[in-house]
């Protein structure tokens, strides 16, 4: 983890759409919709820092670290990488550009080629880009292998040889063959044992501190993100929802979803651990392709209010501390003034008032 405090924008994210069509139809390819996988995300990562971003399965953080790389195109919005903007443009100008960006990829195993040799996959951006001979690349190989903790002779073995940790160590080894600026780490952990997860941490910061490397760290256990990001933003269904430091966000959040996920992490104090209140999530994340009105997180929200939440939509907005965080109630909910509570004694209020007349003067 890097402070990154001074230093520019490597990648800047402004007001960025990822739609996914919906066709139907076995003749005529009719489009019926889209799935909003990323719904005006604006993001600034600087130079040189990690920048942890969190959330639920199907809220669109892989496809906005895709969509960086330009594996997607999006739909809306610019993408601007070292000052340049990278939205539109075509295969060929986004080739020299590519060794500055790469990506380590969730599954170890499905991610190398099962009947490529290590040192072929490890090797292959090199050749690929034509910066380096047959035996150049070779010994550029073996160097790279054992920076992230493997033997040289293990370019000649095959990837069905290895554990996940020594695949994902050999899949870090490809990402950095061509000292690139911006690596974007999709879940590079989630798929090992928690006893290799560290390693794979400490190994990821290793390299940043030699390398110089700028991470868009994606995972879904905050745990792990606090312990390797400088600074977090949490998404919900395709939507930033709050932005901080990482131990800004750990001591004091302030997004009802955000509040949600800490109180589900387990604290080592059993005292603590039994005295703090678990706020539970109701329901499961809505469909994208058919996102709530308003704020999206209000069909599930411990803390929702009559007003506003249903009828008005959050923006991102910085607080006087240097917060982000998209919630009409943030202050509130900060102050103790509104309470996790009963959803439907909350949406029933309104009714029942309505019924009852005005109270007796």
């Amino acid at each position: 983890m890097t402070t990154g405090n001074g230093a520019g924008p490597l990648v800047e994210l402004e007001n960025l759409k990822v739609y996914f069509p919906i066709k139907s139809g076995l003749v005529l390819d009719r489009h019926v919709g889209d799935i909003r996988a990323v719904d005006d995300v604006s993001l600034t990562i600087r130079r040189g820092e990690t920048v942890g971003l969190v959330g639920e399965s199907g809220c669109g953080k892989s496809t906005v670290g895709r969509t960086i790389l330009r594996l997607y195109k999006p739909t809306g919005g610019r993408i601007r990488f070292d000052g340049q903007d990278i939205t539109q443009l075509g295969e060929g100008e986004l080739r020299p550009l590519r060794r500055r960006m790469q990506m380590v990829f969730q599954d170890p195993y499905a991610s190398l080629n099962p009947r490529h040799s290590v040192g072929r996959i490890v090797g292959e951006p090199l050749r690929s880009h034509g910066l380096a001979t047959r035996r150049e690349a070779n010994a550029r190989v073996g160097d790279l292998l054992r920076t992230v903790g493997l033997p040289a002779d293990a370019a000649g073995r095959y990837p069905h040889e290895f554990s996940g940790g020594q695949r994902q160590r050999i899949g870090l080894a490809r990402a950095i063959a061509l000292n690139p600026d911006f690596v974007v780490a999709d879940e590079p952990v989630s798929a090992l044992d928690v006893s290799i997860q560290a390693q794979i941490i400490n190994l990821l910061e290793q390299l940043q501190e030699e390398f110089d490397l700028t991470y868009l760290f994606i995972a879904h256990d905050l745990a792990v993100v606090r312990h390797i990001s400088d600074r977090i933003a949490v998404m919900y269904l395709g939507w930033i929802v709050e932005v901080s430091t990482a131990d800004e966000l750990y001591e004091n959040p302030l997004h009802p979803y955000t509040i949600s996920l800490l109180s589900a992490v387990p604290i080592p104090d059993p005292v603590v651990e039994r005295e703090r209140e678990a706020i539970l999530l109701a329901g499961d994340l809505p469909s994208p392709a058919n996102p709530p009105p308003a704020c999206r997180f209000h069909t599930r929200c411990p803390f929702i209010q009559p007003t506003r939440c249903r009828d008005e939509i959050p923006q991102l907005r910085k607080l006087s501390s240097g917060h982000e965080v998209a919630c009409h109630w943030a202050e509130e909910i900060k102050e103790g003034r509104i309470k996790p509570r009963e959803r439907d004694a909350v949406l029933e209020a309104p009714q029942q008032q309505q019924l009852e007349g005005p109270p007796p003067v």
